[in-house]
Order: C-alpha cells, then structure tokens, then sequence
C-alpha cells in the first residue's frame, strides 16, 4: 500500500515566495535572488514529504505564479500580443509569465483572463489559443524541477494538468464555432503530450499524474471520446509507465465508466466530495488496477476522522490487493494552509481539532500505519473521537439562540418593500446621481503604512485612539482624492480592515482566526480565511462607525461596504458538521442587522458584495436550482428589510455570470457591478439575451494590472456595454476593490475613469 501526495503548498512557510516576488518586481532582488527563494521552498517541500515516508512525492506542483499559466508556458501558448516578449535564452520564460498574468505597466499589453479554478478561490490565468501556430517549449520548469528532486533521491512523480482539461478551460474565439474549433487543436496537442512524456520517462521518471477535475463536470459525448482516446495513445505508447489519472472536486456520476475504463494503472478518488462514487467504482473495477483514495480532505482544515476513513478503505480491501490500494488527499493541498505548528495563539483545546497540509501528511502516514499493523486502531480512533466530542459538546459550536432566531425567519424577510421600478424613483429623489454614475468597489490602497500601523496596533504597540486618528486621517484623505477626481458615490476606503471576510469574521461568533494560515488566490495575492467552527452571531456593530465618520465629513453620499453571505462562507473554511445552507443563513441574519443599523444611521447606499456566488455553484448542472435558491435566498435575507429608498449594491468578479444571469437577476440589488474589463465586454453577452432589469456597472479598469487604462480605452468598453444594457442603466466603476494597487496608479486611472464617463453622457 503507497501512500501520495496531489501538490504541496509553495508559497513558503511564511510567505517568503510572495515577498520575494514582489521585491522582484519592484527591482529589490535580482532574478537570482528570486529564483534562490523558490528554490529554498521546494527543497524544503521534497524533503519534508521524504521525510514522512511519502512514497510518491509531486514535482511541477511548485509555481511562481499559476500552474494554468505554467502549462500554457510548457506548450508554448502565448497570446499574440505578447510574442515579442518571448525569451529564447530563458528556460523558464518567466518575465514573460508575470507580463501576461499582470499586464505591463503604461503599454497597450494587457494582462490575460483569470477565472475561479472550479468551485475554489484559487485564480487561473486562462490560456489564449487564438494565436497558436504550433506547440513548442517556451519554459523548461517541468524537466527542472524533475531532475532537482531525482538528484535528492526523490522516487518523483510528475503532475501535470491533462490535455482535455486544458482544452476545456481555455479560450479560442478566432473561429465562429468555438467549441468545435477549440477541440480541433487535439491531435497535435496529444502529440505534444507525448514529446513531454518522451523526456520526462528518459529522465527515469515512473509515474506521471495527470490531473482530469472535468471528470467532475457534465461532459459531450465528444469530450469523453477524446479524453479516452488521450490515456489509450498514451498508455500505448508508454507501456511500462506507470500513468495515474486524478479527479478531484466533485463526483464522477455519469463519467464512472468512462473513468474505470481508462487503460492507466492508477485512477484516484476524490472521496471527500465523491464519496457516493465509490460503491459503483468497487462494483465494476478490475483487480489490476490501482485505486488512490483522497481520504483526506485537501480543501479544509478539519482533522480526518480515521474511523470513516479505515471503514471507506477497509470495504476497498474486500475487492482489491493491499498493493494495489493508494492513499492520498483529495486533491493536492495547495488549498490549505502549510502547518498548525506555525500556531502559537489559538486555544490548545480548538488547535486539535484542525489539520493544515503538514498535519495531513502524517495523517495519511498514520492510516498506513494502522492498515498495516505499525500503530494500534483501537488507541489511535479513540483518541481521534474523543477530540470530535469535546468539539460536539462546546457550547459555542450549537448555539441554540442563533438557532431560535433562524427559526423565525418568515416568508416575507426575503423580499423588498417594492419593485426596482418604483424604488428607483425614490432613490432617484433622493440621491440626484448624474447618467452613468461613477464609483468605485470599495476598498482604496492599502499602503506599507497602513499595514505598519494596523500591526503596530495589533501587537499593542499603539494605543487605541492613535491608531483611530491615523485611519481618521487616511479616510479624510479618501474623501478629499474622490472629490478632487470627481466620482459620483463615494467610499471611505475600508483601510480599518484587513481582509474583506476576515475583518468580518472577527467581529462575529462563530470564527478563529490563524496567524499564519494562508493560501493562495492568485499570483502574489494570499489569504488567511477564517474557520467557521460554530453558530454565527453579530456581537455589536460592525461597519458603522467608520462609515458615519466618512459621511459626516463628505458633501456626497458615502456607501456601506459589507461582504456578503455567501462570500463570508467560500472564503472561510467552513464547519463540516452542519449542512452550508444553515451556516450561510446564520451569516446572512447576522448582516441584516448591520445593513439595518447603517440605514438607520442615514446611508442611503450600501453594497452587499458577492463575487464567490458563482464560485460556490455546483459542478453538476442538475444540481444548480437548488443551490441558486439558497444562496439568493441568503443574500436576499441579508438585505431585503431595507426601505425602497435605500439602494443596495452588489459586486461579482472573475467568474461566468452568463449561464446563472436569472439567478442574479433574482437577487434584486439595485446596482450589480461586475468584472468585465479583461475580458473585452465578454460578460455583457447574457446582457443581450436576457434583459437585466436592474442597473449594472461593468468594470472598465483592470485593477489587478499595473497598467494604467486610458480614457478612450474605457470609453469603447462604456460605449460597447450601452450597445446591451439601457444607457440610465448603466455604472461606471473598476472590476474590483482598489486595496492592492498604490495611489500612484489608482488616482490616474480613476481620473480617466471619471473622464471616460463624462464623455459618454456627452454622447447620450
């Protein structure tokens, strides 16, 4: 029996690979430096997992940047606008990979598409094929990394995205039938496949894993013919490699035979999340296959429960040899955070209850132990319940107050006083905005200083009153530069907080926090999410004083920021012990309370954001009416007991909105404002099929670039979006909060924003 791992973290222990990026990009470190600090993570990865008897251990899971983006480098995909930049003296072209994942600053070179990697947080940089011409290596990072952990005695095991996943989440449009067109591309991309085979087995590679997450998604009879056809070429080809398919995510259902069907060695289960897979797979299995179990899950933070995962193990031995059983993560790890050893400040009682990347290494290395006779079962379960029921038996995980008042809900709290056509009168008379409004998404720079003194406070190094006059004087600052600009609707710029669900969780019941449990969401972009381990509650106000502060010193109307309900759920690793729609309810009861306060309190504007609300869609299509009718449900509880005067905002970002554009719809924000910028207007598609009755603002500025958009450039988009929505419909704002980027490009651009919005409505 092996025991695997899918992918390790590779941010580093304490994010040493995102500070040695960004001092790399603002020219601190030199290139050697960068790659010196990478190369120090994986070292300390491969050996770390050597050390704990992992028997096959991934190479190609480490990336600077995005390992989408890493393929596309491996194949030589390149958007046409950046080919100039190509490096044929750079085996890793990794300029190249930061200019088409960040755009270059004050160029027409725009960064490329990201997207929600399935159901996850995680960002992808989206492939470009228009461009292709042929396959070719543009980045030898696969062979590198390969021959770095066979040089340490490493038994590696390759991991690369599989070619029909690729093709399935990358973009073509230079053709009419996209689909058709895009699949097209196959033959010669398998046989680029083989070519990376070919090199990686005569290194002494023995194993290959190939990630296939569309295995979870509803598939044509076309995709599942190619994705057979892609594992016989390659099994036929390669006889003695030892080929493993992994997916993860989400359940097979419909593409259980297909996946058995497979002529690879090994196939592996997500059965965290497909569990229900596993009878039928047990069923119609042949003996000479090897099965990997994702037992543990790779997307929280819970420790496993050992007894359900020997009795899921146990019933796999009754049809399969010992050898021919493999033990793993669901899906690799990168999802979780790298080691509760790093903890020092949560409660010893709650730190047993978790297990972070690390943890969940030596849990596999534990199953193993027990399966075969090195550790005792009995000692070892026992000792794993009795954690669960101490968690069970804590007063603050079923709180049946919070419970109560969920109860309480009636019908009528999840609706408006009135429609939008009537309330947008009234908001009209009161707020006089101009046509196409201007503001921003919320959140404005958040400089060194700011984070400095938000530490200093933290550690008590400040008093309290310091520390609130400094922010006092970066709202007044605020307020003063988007008046200077000119927006319409003003922000305080949310500099008090220091994530947008974090900052949240900490003024609610129910969440612990970690110092340094981060993961990555994109590029250099980390978050530390919360844990929702018990009922949620709202302890006092959250939001409003800063607001009120920032009313009480503009002369324009200041909106409420909150994040959403759903958000705050996706953005946390949440409870596993109760089903997500009653944690999300909890949440939403507890917004409510807040939206409330602010309204009381005179805002007339406030934004309920929720970009996760597609990202926590169901992989499954049959399984997506339910979901949408909680999740809005929850949003619409959230926000609903306001006056028709007030006017609620929402914000999505970087996901597809097209195929659930009712579903938000029936969210009934009076504003939506949306990621449309680095996809060129693409997402106003749905807009000209389904006619979205409410106003909308369109992101025209790309605020994960560095690159400062002009005013023409934002107007074409302005002036393309009024071909699909009604012109008195429309918002003019960035695709997303302004937190990361520096006053330096935020001003400049927001003032091309305003100047871009004044000509539009001199041509209205």
């Amino acid at each position: 029996m092996k025991i695997h791992n899918l992918g390790f973290p590779r941010i580093g222990r304490k994010r040493e690979l995102k500070k040695a990026t960004e001092a790399y990009w603002k020219k601190e470190i030199t290139r050697e430096e960068l790659e010196k600090v990478a190369k120090n993570i994986r070292i300390e990865n491969l050996k770390l997992q050597q050390k704990k008897k992992i028997d096959l251990i991934p190479v190609n899971d480490f990336s600077f940047y995005d390992q989408v983006l890493d393929m596309s480098m491996l194949l030589g995909i390149v958007p046409e606008r950046f080919k100039s930049k190509i490096s044929s003296s750079d085996p890793l072209n990794l300029d190249l990979i930061f200019n088409i994942a960040r755009g270059i600053k004050n160029t027409s070179f725009t960064a490329s598409s990201m997207k929600k990697w399935f159901d996850t947080n995680y960002h992808y940089i989206v492939p470009e094929l228009d461009s292709i011409e042929n396959f070719e290596f543009l980045s030898r990072k696969l062979f590198l990394e390969t021959k770095e952990a066979l040089d340490l005695g490493v038994e590696a095991k390759p991991v690369l995205l599989g070619p029909m996943t690729f093709l399935k989440i990358s973009r073509y449009h230079e053709k009419e039938n996209f689909a058709k067109n895009k699949y097209n591309l196959f033959p010669d991309l398998l046989n680029f496949y083989l070519k990376i085979i070919t090199e990686l087995v005569g290194m002494g590679v023995k194993w290959i894993q190939f990630d296939e997450p569309i295995l979870s998604l509803d598939l044509s009879i076309e995709e599942k013919k190619l994705i057979l056809n892609t594992y016989e070429v390659i099994s036929k080809r390669f006889e003695e490699l030892n080929v493993l398919v992994a997916n993860y995510f989400g359940e097979l259902r419909d593409n259980s035979d297909l996946f058995l069907n497979l002529p690879v060695k090994a196939i592996h289960l997500d059965l965290v999340r497909g569990e229900r897979d596993l009878e039928g797979i047990l069923k119609n299995i042949s003996r000479r296959t090897i099965l990997s179990l994702g037992v543990i899950d790779g997307r929280n933070v819970w420790k496993n429960n050992f007894k359900k995962s020997l009795e899921m193990i146990k019933k796999v031995q009754t049809k399969l040899p010992a050898e021919n059983i493999m033990l793993a993560p669901s899906c690799s790890l990168i999802h979780s955070p790298i080691s509760i050893k790093l903890e020092s400040k949560i409660n010893p009682s709650y730190l047993e209850w978790f297990s972070f990347a690390e943890e969940k290494i030596e849990e596999l290395v534990t199953l193993k132990k027990i399966l075969t006779n090195q550790e005792s079962e009995e000692k070892i379960v026992a000792k794993n319940e009795s954690i669960f029921q101490k968690k069970k038996n804590n007063p603050k995980v079923f709180n049946p107050t919070v419970a109560e008042n969920l109860s309480k809900v009636k019908k009528e709290n999840y609706s408006r006083q009135s429609s939008f056509q009537d309330r947008i009168v009234k908001q009209n008379e009161i707020l006089n905005f101009p046509k196409f409004p201007t503001t921003t998404i919320g959140s404005f720079p958040q400089t060194k200083e700011i984070r400095q003194m938000r530490l200093k406070f933290k550690k008590k190094l400040i008093a309290k009153e310091e520390y609130e006059d400094f922010l006092k004087k970066e709202i007044e600052k605020a307020i003063k530069i988007q008046k200077e600009i000119g927006l319409d609707l003003y922000v305080h710029g949310e500099f008090e907080r220091n994530d947008m669900v974090e900052y949240f969780g900490e003024k609610l019941e129910g969440f612990i926090f970690t110092e340094f449990g981060w993961v990555q969401s994109y590029g250099t972009r980390y978050v530390k999410p919360p844990i929702i381990y018990g009922s949620v509650a709202r302890r006092e106000p959250m939001t409003v004083a800063w607001t009120l502060y920032a009313q009480s010193i503009s002369d324009k109307p200041i909106k409420g920021m909150l994040t959403g309900p759903v958000t705050i759920l996706q953005w946390s690793f949440c409870r596993n012990d109760q089903d997500r729609r009653t944690t999300t309810s909890e949440i939403a009861l507890a917004l409510r309370e807040e939206v409330l306060d602010l309204e009381k309190n005179g805002i007339q504007s406030i934004q309920i954001d929720e970009p996760a609300i597609r990202e926590g869609l169901p992989l499954r299509h049959k399984d997506w009416d339910d979901y949408l009718a909680w999740s809005i449900d929850c949003f619409k509880l959230a926000t609903a007991g306001v006056k028709d005067e007030t006017q609620i905002h929402t914000h999505m970002c970087y996901s597809d909105f097209n195929d659930i554009i009712e579903a938000i719809s029936n969210m009934d924000a009076d504003v939506i404002s949306i990621e449309t910028s680095r996809s060129k207007m693409e997402l106003l598609g749905a807009f000209s099929k389904f006619k979205y009755p409410n106003q909308i603002g369109p992101g025209v500025y790309d605020i994960h670039s560095p690159r400062i958009p002009s005013t023409e450039e934002m107007f074409s988009l302005l002036n393309k979006a009024s071909k699909v929505i009604k012109r008195e419909n429309i918002w003019v704002n960035p695709d997303c909060g302004l937190k990361t980027r520096g006053w330096d490009d935020v001003i400049p651009s927001l003032k091309n924003m305003v100047k871009a919005a004044e000509k539009i409505r001199a041509v209205s």
